[in-house]
């Protein structure tokens, strides 16, 4: 059984602030050991549970924060940008089970640190009418390598908005939100523990999991954070402009979905 597990930040246990997230600053060294610490746990249920490969995809911004070095060494590490395959890149090795660990509610929601692939620039995005987050999003692209999630981990509020996704996989709440930047928090340490356990659970009902699976070309609707992003993205033939901050633009596969809005998200760098 091999499995992938996708670890970002916002979601783990103790974090609420953007300085936690973002590097530079004394807060975020201490916040990356923390995620690594909730993956170091995901990686422990995967091999309880039976596993005999284990890939650790690091998945919040630079794709580069959790020190390889306090990483459970019977996994093997995925690290660095710009990647095609993203917050899932290792699904195409053959995997047989996805876990989300330490993943956020979706943009313009009520979770804490709550956004989509880049709250700069996303103001929200739709595959076909079904309004989406990170965990959707990536989880639909897994579906199309036929790996179910099976796991996953994060505040109340981003559990309420994909457990009707996932509908066999275990969730773990790190937190509950209070706010933006607030929320009552497991510790760390019980927060291991239940991602632990959560992982082993999921596991076990793998037989059970389904692949989230859109079928056929999906209409991308993206909503900017302000006109002046929706132009620098229309710069590109293939979006359609829709009003002052949305525009859409069709994908043949949630891969090719993905690339297009990663690149735009790499795009939006230009006007920060």
């Amino acid at each position: 059984m091999k499995v992938l597990i996708s670890t970002d930040i916002e979601g783990v246990a103790g974090v609420y602030h953007h300085e936690q997230a973002r590097q530079g600053n004394p807060e975020y060294e201490r916040a990356r050991v923390l995620m690594a610490q909730e993956a170091n746990a995901a990686i422990a249920g995967a091999f309880d549970a039976g596993a005999t490969e284990v890939l650790v995809n690091d998945s919040h911004g630079g794709f580069r924060n959790m020190p390889p070095d306090v990483l459970d060494a019977r996994a093997r590490v995925v690290q660095g940008k710009p990647r095609y395959l993203s917050m899932v890149a290792g699904v195409e090795e053959g995997v047989d089970a996805l876990c989300m660990v330490g993943y956020h509610s979706r943009a313009q929601g009520r979770g804490i640190l709550a956004h989509t692939i880049n709250g700069f620039a996303f103001a929200g995005i739709r595959l076909g009418d079904q309004e989406l987050g990170e965990a959707g999003i990536y989880g639909a692209l897994a579906g199309e390598y036929g790996v179910p999630v099976v796991m996953a981990s994060g505040d109340d509020v981003f559990i309420s908005e994909n457990q009707a996704l996932f509908p066999h996989a275990s969730f773990v709440q790190t937190k509950k939100a209070t706010g933006f930047n607030s929320g009552v928090s497991l510790s760390p340490e019980q927060s291991r523990q239940a991602i632990r356990a959560g992982v082993i659970e999921g596991l076990a009902g793998r037989a059970n999991a389904r692949p989230l699976v859109f079928q056929g070309p999906q209409v991308v609707t993206l909503r900017t954070q302000s006109p002046m992003m929706a132009d620098l993205f229309c710069q590109w033939p293939s979006f359609e402009r829709v009003d002052g901050v949305t525009l859409r633009f069709t994908a043949e596969t949630v891969e090719s979905a993905v690339r297009m809005l990663n690149c735009c998200s790499a795009m939006s760098s230009m006007l920060r």
